[in-house]
């Protein structure tokens, strides 16, 4: 652990566009018909490098049959948050998961990227026993560790319930189980990303392993069992914004503390705002997000149902809906 920030976390996109490039790219090679094992090529961008745009380096893996697709960081800027004690971690170390095997590889880049190597597998029935999720997805370096997003749920097609997220340790990456404190309706999942300084989470929603991972099922296309663009939206304390979202099932959860309240809707497009608290209205953004309000109001004229203005935690939220 460094003793002072990795100089490659930036505190803002400025910050980070303003940084210098990075020396090395690193991309997944992939045996389409398994016969081989995927693996990890180290690239060289650094101009005038007499290796400039080659592969310099190649991690192969032990095993076939993984395929890779998304892969991400031990940490990041994301790491950075003050409420947590991981803003001193070294970006070092990548997050490669196999989408079919479930198999996670941690690969070391220090000290040096041309000589990459694997620090740690991680066998898919560590994944299962610890998460009850399969086929890892997306993976993105936060505040508590690292957020590891699935396809598939337990089994071994991996229907066995409902897909999610899971936490690993950005340190020892041991599993250390589900994040979700209450999933709501969510039946499948895909995708994710953050907006961390509002504290708020947006998911996806696609399909389950059988109707994909052979390619896609045309019959249950056609008969809309994937979930197509479907997006839930996970807020924490003092979010407010309007968000569109585009999908046949969204769900928006408003996560406050330990309560979870749900917002419902099966419309193809949807907008809205969340208001704040009075204490956090009077606060950063409050009399900005309020002109919003005020000038959506004149120009939608919603009801009187939709003009109802709710607390986190009042009881009738379910009279919010504006659908």
């Amino acid at each position: 652990m460094n003793m002072r920030p990795d100089p490659t976390f930036h505190a803002s996109p400025k910050l980070a566009m303003e940084a210098p490039p990075e020396d090395f790219a690193y991309t997944l090679l992939l045996s389409p018909d398994f016969s081989k094992p995927d693996a990890l090529a180290v690239i060289d961008v650094r101009p005038g490098s007499r290796t400039y745009s080659q592969i310099v380096h190649t991690v192969t893996m032990p095993h076939k049959g993984d395929e890779f697709h998304h892969f991400g960081w031990n940490a990041c800027s994301s790491a950075l948050s003050p409420l947590t004690g991981h803003a001193f971690l070294e970006r070092r170390y990548l997050i490669i998961p196999g989408i079919r095997s479930s198999r996670i590889y941690i690969v070391d880049t220090k000290p040096d990227p041309t000589k990459a190597k694997i620090h740690k597998i991680i066998e898919p029935e560590e994944v299962f026993k610890k998460t009850g999720y399969s086929r890892p997805h997306t993976v993105h370096c936060g505040p508590e560790g690292i957020y590891v997003s699935t396809l598939g749920g337990g089994g071994k097609d991996g229907t066995d319930g409902p897909p999610g997220v899971f936490i690993m340790d950005c340190e020892t990456f041991d599993i250390l189980g589900r994040w979700e404190i209450d999933r709501g309706p969510q039946k499948l999942h895909y995708d994710f990303w953050w907006n961390l300084p509002r504290d708020y989470m947006v998911t996806s929603e696609w399909a389950l392993p059988p109707q994909f991972e052979n390619g896609i099922v045309p019959e249950d296309l056609l008969s809309n069992k994937l979930a197509t663009g479907s997006i839930s939206g996970i807020f924490g304390p003092g979010a407010m914004s309007k968000r569109s979202i585009l999908g046949p099932t969204t769900r928006w959860r408003w996560r406050c503390d330990l309560r979870t309240i749900r917002f419902a809707s099966t419309g193809s497009w949807a907008s809205w705002s969340i208001p704040r608290t009075s204490k956090a209205r009077s606060g950063r953004g409050g009399a900005k997000a309020a002109s919003f309000r005020s000038r959506r109001r004149r120009r939608s004229r919603p009801s009187r149902r939709q003009r109802i203005s709710c607390r986190p935690c009042c009881r009738g939220l379910a009279q919010c809906r504006r659908w």
